[in-house]
């Protein structure tokens, strides 16, 4: 069972990360890739440019971001490409450049994939693949 953490990209990568997912859209300024020790650049699992700016702009709450961007997830193809990867690591480190370690897009990255992998623990079936498998998440 894959051990799911998040961190700032920009803390030391340590041997506890693991596998290390950069889940930012956008290159961490001032981040040069040798210093980002990534194993993966899962830009394409990220919130959509309208939905992160309209939260960024203080448009929406975090509450309505929550929720947006978690339908936009399920709803997202390379979502199972993504955890098609990770599912045979030990632990995997999701990365973020963002400040607030509490109110990060992350945060719902590792909700739905504890969401999923709750519905296969409960059925104990692996759960089938949510859609058609794709090469969406690109590596470094």
């Amino acid at each position: 069972m894959v051990n799911i953490q998040m961190k700032r990209i920009y803390q030391d990568a340590a041997d506890a990360d693991g596998f290390r997912v950069l889940a930012d859209r956008l290159w961490p300024r001032g981040l040069n890739k040798d210093r980002a020790h990534i194993d993966l650049w899962a830009k394409d699992i990220t919130p959509s440019t309208a939905l992160r700016e309209d939260y960024r702009r203080g448009r929406i709450t975090w509450s309505d971001f929550y929720d947006q961007y978690h339908s936009e997830l399920l709803g997202n193809p390379a979502l199972n490409s993504f955890i098609q990867t990770i599912l045979d690591k030990k632990n995997v480190t999701l990365l973020f450049a963002g400040k607030d370690t509490e109110h990060t897009h992350v945060k719902v990255i590792t909700d739905v994939i504890k969401e999923i992998r709750l519905a296969s623990d409960a059925t104990g079936v692996p759960s089938p693949p949510i859609f058609t498998p794709s090469n969406n998440c690109r590596t470094s």
